[in-house]
């Protein structure tokens, strides 16, 4: 190898691979940058691990000549044989290097090695990739280069890897936080904060459909069934409209107990209103048959659930909302509120989708008019409309 050249390689990477914008752009330049200067590399592969409620980690893998590949893994993975019978799981746990060579005897306990065997590779060799803050991930090495990795090939890998570790640590952050954020704020929200609206008055007035739903009858289910039935329960209700209202282009805001502030953007990128409403109103009849569908038995008996959604249209304020140094991404206004108090009366009317006069009217459906209501805090009754499809429930 040219000692020169892979100083140059680690050089590029202790200066944060600048010419890289994306991690599989990063990956593929560092490869190639390391063939050139003499590492007879074939297929590489760096793992991840991710602070993720679904997803164990990230995979991006280059092969010479081919693009790069990026891939996840869930947690299943960690049950999984092939999981058990990886040089990675070594990597992970112990925090070692784990090297098989076709040569080893020792190695045919790796399937890897095998799978390398049958493609003309001739060693292997995985190597922990330690962040800062203790956890442990893995890069993947093979060569096809006859007698595999030399003694100056191996000290070559272990000294790029330190380097790439500190890079991938600083990508790894950044992902992290982006996650978080769309996890606990939403993809919208999170993108503000990252952008730097972290200060409260950091707000913006925008026109938007608001979703407000809750629960029938969680108050006594609370009461009658244990804490940790009730928790399971509102995730799966919950997952009965997370899924429609991201694929019709919402953003969830909040969990309040049982309910959920959700809003769908109105601008030029996703349509004007009449597509929009039309959009929540498709996420709302997903969601109503996901409901009815949804089944929990406790013991001898099966819980069936109902639940009222309030669709309006409306500007919102939207932005940093909060006290001191604690602040939350939210939106208010009065149309807020009018959602709010609609929501309410789904439960009266025995409906599971009501809409406001003005949602209504932006959104062209078969609307039967429900009558006038007094709102509270609000000067005017307000008109309310439910589908003509729905048939009233029964109240008790």
């Amino acid at each position: 190898m040219e000692k020169s050249e892979l100083q140059r390689v680690i050089n590029w990477l202790i200066d944060g691979a600048w010419s890289s914008k994306a991690p599989a752009e990063m990956t593929a330049e560092a490869c190639e940058r390391m063939v050139a200067a003499g590492l007879p590399l074939w297929r590489f592969g760096i793992f991840i691990r991710t602070l993720h409620p679904e997803i164990f980690g990230r995979n991006f893998i280059w092969r010479e000549g081919e693009e790069v590949e990026i891939g996840t893994v869930d947690f299943e993975v960690l049950d999984s044989p092939e999981f058990a019978q990886s040089p990675l799981r070594i990597v992970f746990e112990q925090g070692i290097e784990v090297r098989g060579r076709i040569d080893d005897p020792d190695s045919k306990r790796f399937p890897i090695v095998n799978d390398m065997r049958a493609e003309g590779g001739t060693d292997y060799v995985a190597v922990p990739v330690p962040f800062l803050d203790g956890s442990v991930h893995a890069t993947s090495w093979m060569t096809r280069h006859p007698g595999g990795f030399s003694d100056d090939h191996i000290a070559a890998i272990r000294a790029i890897v330190k380097p790439l570790a500190r890079v991938s640590e600083i990508i790894s952050l950044r992902r992290t936080a982006e996650m978080l954020l769309d996890t606990y704020v939403g993809n919208r929200a999170g993108a503000r904060i990252l952008g730097g609206q972290i200060r409260r008055g950091h707000n913006d007035t925008m026109q938007a459909a608001i979703w407000l739903s809750d629960l029938r009858g969680f108050t006594a289910m609370s009461d009658r069934l244990p804490a940790e039935t009730v928790v399971e329960i509102l995730n799966q209700y919950f997952d009965c409209q997370v899924a429609a209202i991201r694929g019709h282009g919402g953003e969830v805001l909040k969990f309040m107990g049982d309910g959920l502030l959700a809003v769908f953007p109105i601008d030029e990128y996703v349509g004007d209103a009449a597509h929009v409403c039309t959009r929540v109103l498709e996420a709302a009849r997903e969601s109503r048959a996901s409901v009815e569908a949804l089944a929990f038995p406790v013991g001898d008996v099966v819980e069936r659930f109902r639940f009222g959604v309030a669709l309006h249209v409306g500007n919102i304020l939207y932005g940093n909302i909060g006290g001191g140094n604690r602040l939350d991404f939210t939106c208010i206004g009065p149309a807020v509120n009018l959602a709010a108090r609609l929501e309410k009366i789904t439960g009266r009317l025995g409906r599971t989708v009501v809409a406001s006069e003005g949602f209504a009217n932006v959104c062209r459906h078969d609307w039967r008019e429900l009558g006038e209501f007094p709102i509270a805090g609000f000067s005017k009754a307000q008109r309310v409309y439910g589908l003509a499809e729905e048939t009233p429930a029964v109240m008790a």
